[in-house]
């Protein structure tokens, strides 16, 4: 048998030898050094604690209603959901994990099973906290989320965080108001790019993570390796003792259960494909959290109200309200409390609280007053900004708040100057959309906006093609019609050395068919990436690369070609290093239109030969107007897709009618920002998407083109 080392405390125990060793200094040396006699290393099984005088159970716990959950939650201490409760009975937890690894399914349970959506619709629904429109057609949390349930005598305040490496800036700011995280791993998966990144965050804050397997009842799932390449991690990241030392549950957030062992987990999941469907609950993790978060710190009597302002939400009645945890202090309504702004301290506004609200599943209960430690909603001050400090009277010190990681890339709004501008929009000029900007920089801190006062573009920096795409897909379906540029990488100087460039890396983590791995490395391989290591997890090969921001600008769409939709990618920022050098073209070269109308079947009939078209017959085309692209690199092509076919005594018009043309897809953001040319820029409608060159006139742009200037030099910090 494989002697295992397993985590008690601070301490390791081998299971062959019974061998101790300090977890401390195992952790200063390589990851093979923990493996001694060649045994594996995994963390401990889960050591609940109890909680006072009340032990959890072992037993199966047979699933119950929202309803009797609630009762039973509240058997041990009634809470009044607009009281406010004492700080050792406040619970202030965020979820984090990657992306698709189930956290907010997770939060459902939570809310569900804790009688925190009864009465309500969203008891039918899925992903209630995914109230975006965005969030739900494309099934991802692009912004946080609070929440509270109460459990036990205790209000647990829940934030459900984004997974995606491009909101990265929405988990930043939310670990200042948590006192712990619940990392929810995949356990078939194991730890991917954005779980690395977000527990990066949490063991820098000080944080000590509950960790929950999630998906343990999938036939793939594997987690004893999961546990370990999870230790693996946390040691890499130069974890204390205290944190390495993390309880992990085991669990299926879709089925509603949560286990404190895998044989719990496998009775749970075999139940639940038995007749009377007996399974468990998500009371071990509740109980978890209960035991193992600790309160909040800080001072409500005799200390003065102070609040990190992390999110802003806009009520139609009350207008801005600012969202954060209380540090300090008490406060209520009628109180008076001013605005200082991040960083410097200076006064902004001063006015006093209107309104105090609490969330509580998806419903706002509203306070009389509220103390440090809970999380809250204040109206009153509407010039309010994130990372703003809203204090008493008597504060003139703004608290600390956590800088956001730079942006990589950027792009530039401008109106949309087509001939088919303002057909369709309401919001077209270039103050709408630079209002409109401004007030997202007011609530994504994640994103910078350089405006110099000059002209009517506006640059918009960010972390990734998803965050901007995200944008510019909310800004469309409110009316706007603008111009997009392609995505630019942000070059630095380096410190060290002025004449040195540094430029963004990042980590891509790719899973794919074995027959499909080569065309993958060696694609990323011409883009500047280093292939760091290849194993094999479940039936897939795992690929973890270091490559330039610039070698990924573009490559979704031919990884997705590549590995005819099986393979999944995801990355996340790495560090700024020593620019890689120029990357191959890797797009063919463009068919433009050089004429206005609409595009015949018999002239695209002509021009298909030639290569992809974008446009179908009966579009509007108009010089400039990107129309296909070529079958070989080269020069881009000038053609008439308006021509019609002369009618006469000889030719017969019925012939029209064996045309047949390849049928044409829609772009979608996403892939036309990663498909244009540094020449090219999207015209973005409410109900169109369509390619262009930025600059129409064909004499003008031959001339520009002889002169073009390096995008080192043109994006240099």
């Amino acid at each position: 048998m494989q002697p295992v080392f397993r985590i008690a405390g601070r301490r390791t125990v081998c299971s062959a030898c019974g061998k101790n060793a300090s977890l401390r200094t195992l952790a200063s040396s390589t990851v093979d050094a923990l493996r001694l006699h060649g045994a594996r290393v995994v963390p401990e099984l889960p050591r609940m604690h109890a909680l006072g005088t009340r032990a959890l159970s072992s037993s199966v716990p047979r699933r119950s209603s929202p309803a009797s959950a609630a009762a039973a939650s509240n058997s041990s201490g009634a809470v009044d959901l607009g009281d406010m409760v004492p700080m050792d009975r406040i619970r202030n937890i965020g979820i984090i994990a990657h992306v698709d690894h189930g956290k907010t399914t997770l939060v459902d349970c939570l809310l569900k099973q804790s009688g925190a959506l009864s009465g309500s619709t969203a008891m039918q629904e899925t992903r209630v906290m995914d109230s975006n429109a965005l969030e739900k057609e494309r099934g991802i949390t692009i912004l946080s989320k609070v929440t509270s349930l109460v459990y036990s005598g205790h209000r647990i305040n829940i934030i459900d965080t984004p997974g995606h490496a491009d909101f990265g800036g929405e988990v930043e700011r939310i670990l200042s108001m948590v006192d712990s995280v619940i990392l929810v791993v995949d356990a078939s998966e194991g730890p991917m790019a954005q779980t690395k990144f977000v527990l990066t965050k949490a063991l820098a804050r000080g944080l000590n993570p509950l960790v929950v397997l999630n998906k343990v009842d999938r036939p793939t799932s594997r987690p004893d390796e999961v546990d370990s390449e999870l230790l693996e991690l946390f040691l890499a990241l130069g974890a204390s003792d205290e944190q390495t030392s993390y309880d992990i549950m085991y669990a299926s957030a879709k089925e509603g259960w949560c286990a404190r062992d895998m044989d719990m987990a496998a009775q749970y999941a075999a139940a639940a494909g038995s007749a009377d469907r007996a399974g468990g609950s998500m009371a071990p993790l509740l109980d978890a959290i209960v035991a193992r978060v600790p309160p909040p710190a800080g001072q409500r009597d005799g200390a003065p109200f102070s609040m990190l302002v992390t999110q802003l939400e806009a009520n139609p009645y009350l207008g801005k309200c600012a969202l954060g945890r209380i540090t300090s202090g008490t406060v209520r309504i009628g109180d008076r409390i001013r605005v200082l702004e991040p960083g410097t301290g200076a006064v902004k506004e001063e006015g006093k609280v209107t309104k105090l609200f609490l969330r509580s599943g998806v419903q706002q209960i509203e306070m009389a007053q509220a103390g440090a430690g809970d999380v809250v909603s204040i109206s009153g001050v509407p010039s309010v900004s994130v990372n703003s400090t809203i204090a008493g009277p008597d504060v003139d010190t703004p608290l600390e708040f956590i800088p956001v990681d730079p942006p990589t890339i950027s792009v530039t709004f401008s109106v949309n100057d087509s001939p088919l501008a303002g057909r369709e929009g309401s919001q077209l000029t270039s103050g709408m959309i630079r209002e409109r900007l401004r007030r997202e920089a007011e609530t994504n801190v994640a994103l910078q906006i350089v405006d110099d006062g000059k002209s009517e573009a506006m640059e918009v920096r960010g972390r990734g093609e998803l965050q901007l795409s995200v944008l510019i897909e909310t800004m469309r379906r409110e009316g706007f019609e603008l111009s997009v540029t392609p995505p630019r990488v942000l070059f630095k100087r380096n410190p060290a050395n002025t004449r040195a460039i540094l430029e963004p890396f990042e980590e891509i983590t790719i899973d794919v068919d074995h027959q499909s791995s080569g065309i993958v490395i060696e694609k990323l391989t011409k883009r500047k990436g280093e292939l760091k290591s290849f194993t094999d997890v479940a039936d897939k090969a795992r690929l973890v690369f270091h490559i330039p921001t610039r070698g990924l600008l573009g490559y979704a769409s031919e990884f997705k070609n590549d590995t005819h939709g099986t393979g999944v990618m995801n990355h996340s920022f790495l560090r700024y290093d020593d620019y890689a050098g120029p990357i191959d073209k890797t797009r063919k070269s463009s068919m433009v239109c050089l004429s206005s109308g609409t595009a015949t079947a018999y002239a695209l009939n002509m021009i298909e030969p030639r290569g992809r078209l974008f446009v179908r017959s009966g579009d509007d085309v108009y010089p400039g107007m990107v129309v296909g692209e070529l079958s070989k690199d080269g020069a881009d092509l000038e053609v008439n897709p308006t021509k019609a076919k002369q009618l006469t005594n000889i030719r017969a018009a019925g012939k029209d009618d064996a045309i047949r043309l390849t049928p044409v897809r829609p772009w979608s953001l996403e892939e036309a920002i990663a498909y244009i040319n540094p020449d090219e820029a999207i015209e973005v409608t409410p109900t169109q998407i369509r390619l262009r060159k930025q600059i129409t006139d064909p004499v003008k742009r031959k001339q520009l083109s002889r002169k073009r200037v390096s995008d080192i030099d043109d994006l240099l910090d």
